[in-house]
Order: structure tokens, then C-alpha cells, then sequence
């Protein structure tokens, strides 16, 4: 054995023959199959072809050629074990020294919108994997590269010490089971999705690091931002961001928050996000119109929040956005005049994404404490509802906008949630209160007398009628609720009483 041997298989050819021809001068007998073979021989580099190591030629259309003892033999041996080394000898197994293997594009192939089942099932990569795996299995002895990031660390230290360290090995094997990890949970969501299974007994996800940040909730908590592979195109972590400084842990899950409250609107909206809760919320005609209003609904707690608008931001809306504190602002888009005004400010984050791209929706999934809860993300609205009234009046046409708009809001806010609301605006929400009145005093302090004859919604039923007594004394006319409780005939006595209009939807909004 006169010469190393490195065995380089890829699909993702990127730097590939510079690394190959790096190899070569550093005395590396390159190895290669079909189009890595053909790429190289194209450049000039000398390769040997795995039909010649092995004596077996492809077949099943490539499906079979790596799969063999004079290459598992040379990626598995021990290099100090004495029985293994005569066994090579024995065999006339070569050992390998250098892999350097990435997988067919599964994840490209199954992004095409046309994609038929039997080129997703093509793109199931065997024997890459299994180099892969072998090889990190065995990196004691040997490299193992996947990602073309690497290629020029491990020349460097080829050609620095003669040999990758044993701390560059580890490390590179250990990228390589994180590689073929998400790779296999890419194909086990695929497949499981095909068959239709709900709950499998077994739940693999993976993530890509989309950037480090700064720290978590607080400073001294660590923090990364990952993004989903084939994740949705309308969400922050697709956002591109066009101006201000990087985005935080809390603005992230702020943002995130405003835009899902934003999706639910189809008229000219904007939303106003505090510490995920909604503080401001209102529609109109124009952008401009409904940010003036969400404005309107909580002057105060909108400095230093998040605002989310789904038509373009124009100069008008921009002049009014500059006049206030605000993190970040999330749009479709922004006209020039707007990105001159606002990019005034440095540290505003300026955001766009497509809002005609709202996507199926996503699994929703919360981490606790040695455990994954997963459940489908709350889509409910008024047109899936079974409405009933209970009493004896029932809403006004003003009344019924007034109820749909808190409707939208409620089943975004901190439960317990009460959200008082006219036709166009919020006026009132009462977040994240241990107990239902608790919530509702808030909210309707907030709108003080604006709740004459306004809207009020309840994420959850009235355990009693203290809830409709504080709305009735407030002013409002009407109440929008799920209905259920083993007490729901206090309730309706009472808005009976003072001649409220009660709407019972029969699905609750709890959001913990």
C-alpha cells in the first residue's frame, strides 16, 4: 500500500474538484463513482472507479455499488487491530483514510410542487448513508467529510501535520450523524405523511441552525434560532429582513405572535404585540387607516413593540410608524418613500414576507420538561362554528362586526382573555388573568368609555355570571362566548337582564 486512499462521492459537487486535486498532491489515491467520477475525470484529476476496487459493476441503476466488502471492509477496519489488518491482507481489502460523502437531494426533490412519489422514493439515498455512517462509526482511524465547509480545514491540517487531529475527526463525525439524522427524519416525515399517520409511535424532527443569538428570554440564558426544513414561507424564520439590528429571542417569539394574529384578517390590518399578547389591534380601508387605529386602542403599551401590517407599508403609514418606539415592523413590503423614512431609525427591524404564501398550517410543538406536546394549530373560526343564541336579543349587524373582529383577537391572547372591541379596533384585552372577571376588570378598564355599546369576547365560557354583570355595567352590548358551562343559564339570565345580546360559538380558545 504505497498510496492513502480517499473515497469521494457527492452530490453536492461544490468545491469538490478544488478539494479533490488538494488530495491528490497530498498523495491520496481518489476512489469515486457515476458523476463524481465523471466531474473529476473532466478536470483532470486521476480517479479510480469503485467497479475497479470492487470487481462488481453497478447495477439497479446505480442502486448497488458501494455496498460491498472491499469498500465497508477498508471504511470499518481498525488500523491497530492486528486480526483486522491480516484480514484485509487476507481479503485484498485496501483500508480508506478520507470519505467524503453527501447524500441525494431528498429535501430539494420533495420541495418541487410536482414531485410524484416514485422520485421522492428514487431520492432515498442507501449507500451514502451507510459510508457515512460506517465512517463515523470508524473516525478514530479515519476522516469523514459531508459538508464542503469542512473541505478546507482538513486540507490545512493534511497538509500542516500529515493528518486531520483526532479532535477535527471527532468533531466531523459527529456532524456527520447529525447529517444523516436529519436526513432520515426528513424521509420518516415524508413517508409518515404519505401513509397518513396522526400519532406515530415514534416523532423525529430536525431543525437547521438559521443564527446564533445574543441570549434567550434574559442575559444569562444561551439561545439559537433554528429553522425548519420545507417549513412554512409565511413565518419569521422565512422573513427576510431588510434593515435595524438582529433580531432577539423574546422579538422573535413577539413577531412571530403578531404575524399569526395578522393571517387572520383578509381587510387592511395591523396588530401591535407586547410580550406575545396583542395590545392593539384595528382594520380600515387603507394600511395607514388601520395602524392609526391599532395605535388608538393602547397608546401606551405599543412603545417598544412589535407591529405587524398585511398591505404595503406607503410613506403615510411610515411617517406614523417614525413617530414611536418600535422594535420591529413586519409588511408584505415597503415602498421606497417608507424604507427612506424608517430606515432613519438603525436599530428598527424592518421585515418582510409574502403574505400570499400562507401555508398549510404547521404542527404546533412545546417542549417541556423530558417531554414534546404536539397539537394542530387552533384554525377555528366563526364560519366552522355551530352559533347559537341563547337570549332573548340577538346582535345588531354593528354588533356582529364588532364580535367577529374580538373573535379573531381572543384565541390569540394569554388565557384567561377577554377582548372588548368595536366594528374596526380593540378597546380593550385583558391577558393571562387566573380567573375570567379578573381578566374582563382589565380589559374593560382599558376601554373605559368606549365600552358604551362595544363588543365583548371570551376565550372560554363564563364559569358564572359575574363576567356579564361587570360588561353590562361598563356599557356593552354585546358578548361573544363558547358557551358550556353547567352554570350557562345565570349567564343568560343575566345579559337577558340588561338586555345584552349573547352569542354562544360552542368552541373554546384557550392559549397557555
Amino acid at each position: 500500500m504505497t498510496k492513502k486512499r480517499a473515497l469521494i462521492s457527492v452530490s453536492d459537487k461544490t468545491g469538490i474538484s478544488e478539494f479533490a486535486r488538494e488530495l491528490v498532491h497530498l498523495g491520496f489515491e481518489i476512489v469515486s463513482t457515476g458523476g463524481t467520477k465523471k466531474t473529476l475525470q473532466e478536470q483532470g484529476i486521476p480517479v479510480v472507479g469503485v467497479s475497479d476496487v470492487t470487481g462488481f459493476p453497478e447495477i439497479l441503476e446505480g442502486r448497488v455499488k458501494t455496498l460491498n466488502p472491499y469498500i465497508h471492509g477498508g471504511l470499518l477496519a481498525k488500523h491497530d487491530d492486528e486480526n483486522h489488518q491480516k484480514q484485509l491482507e487476507e481479503h485484498g481489502i485496501q483500508p480508506i483514510q478520507l470519505v467524503c460523502v453527501n447524500l441525494y437531494p431528498f429535501q430539494q426533490t420533495i420541495e418541487k410542487p410536482d414531485v410524484t412519489v416514485a422520485d421522492a422514493i428514487e431520492n432515498i439515498d442507501i449507500g451514502g448513508p451507510s459510508m457515512l455512517r460506517a465512517s463515523a462509526k470508524n473516525h478514530q482511524y479515519l476522516t469523514v467529510v459531508t459538508d464542503p465547509e469542512d473541505y478546507e480545514t482538513v486540507i490545512s491540517e493534511l497538509k500542516s501535520e500529515g493528518k486531520t487531529s483526532a479532535e477535527t475527526r471527532r468533531k466531523l463525525a459527529a456532524k456527520v450523524f447529525r447529517h444523516t439524522a436529519a436526513y432520515d427524519a426528513l424521509i420518516a416525515e415524508y413517508m409518515t405523511t404519505l401513509v397518513g399517520e396522526e400519532t406515530p409511535e415514534k416523532l423525529t424532527v430536525t431543525y437547521e441552525l438559521k443564527q446564533p443569538l445574543r441570549y434567550g428570554e434574559n442575559p444569562h440564558q444561551q439561545a439559537a434560532f433554528y429553522k425548519k426544513p420545507l417549513g412554512s414561507t409565511f413565518s419569521i424564520a422565512s422573513a427576510i429582513q431588510l434593515h435595524g439590528k438582529e433580531l432577539s429571542y423574546n422579538n422573535i417569539n413577539d413577531a412571530d405572535a403578531a404575524l399569526q394574529i395578522v393571517k387572520e384578517f383578509s381587510e387592511p390590518a395591523a396588530v401591535a404585540v407586547k410580550h406575545m399578547n396583542p395590545c392593539g389591534i384595528g382594520t380600515g380601508k387603507t394600511g395607514f387607516e388601520a395602524f392609526s387605529k391599532a395605535f388608538a386602542a393602547d397608546p401606551v403599551s405599543i412603545f417598544g413593540g412589535i407591529i405587524a401590517l398585511n398591505r404595503e407599508v406607503d410613506g403615510e403609514t411610515a411617517r406614523k410608524l417614525h413617530e414611536i418606539f418600535l422594535e420591529i415592523v413586519i409588511a408584505p413590503s415597503f415602498s421606497e418613500e417608507a424604507l427612506s423614512i424608517l430606515t432613519g431609525k438603525k436599530n428598527l427591524r424592518l421585515l418582510t414576507i409574502p403574505f400570499d404564501e400562507v401555508n398549510k398550517p404547521e404542527m404546533k410543538l412545546t417542549t417541556i420538561e423530558g417531554g414534546l406536546l404536539v397539537q394542530e394549530q387552533d384554525r377555528f373560526s366563526l364560519e366552522d362554528a355551530d352559533i347559537t343564541i341563547p337570549t332573548k336579543r340577538k346582535p345588531t349587524e354593528a354588533e356582529w362586526e364588532s364580535l367577529k373582529l374580538g373573535w379573531k383577537v381572543v384565541k390569540h391572547v394569554k388565557s384567561n382573555a377577554i377582548v372588548v372591541s368595536s366594528q374596526d379596533m380593540t378597546l380593550g384585552i385583558g391577558a393571562g388573568q387566573m380567573n375570567r372577571v379578573g381578566a374582563a376588570e382589565i380589559a374593560l378598564k382599558q376601554a373605559g368609555k368606549k365600552a358604551q355599546g362595544a363588543g365583548l369576547a371570551s376565550d372560554a365560557f363564563f364559569p358564572m355570571d359575574d363576567t356579564v354583570e361587570a360588561a353590562a355595567k361598563a356599557g356593552i352590548t354585546a358578548i361573544i362566548q363558547p358557551g358550556g358551562s353547567i352554570r350557562d343559564a345565570d349567564s343568560i339570565k343575566k345579559a337577558d337582564e340588561y338586555g345584552i345580546a349573547m352569542v354562544f360559538t360552542g368552541i373554546r380558545h384557550f392559549k397557555h
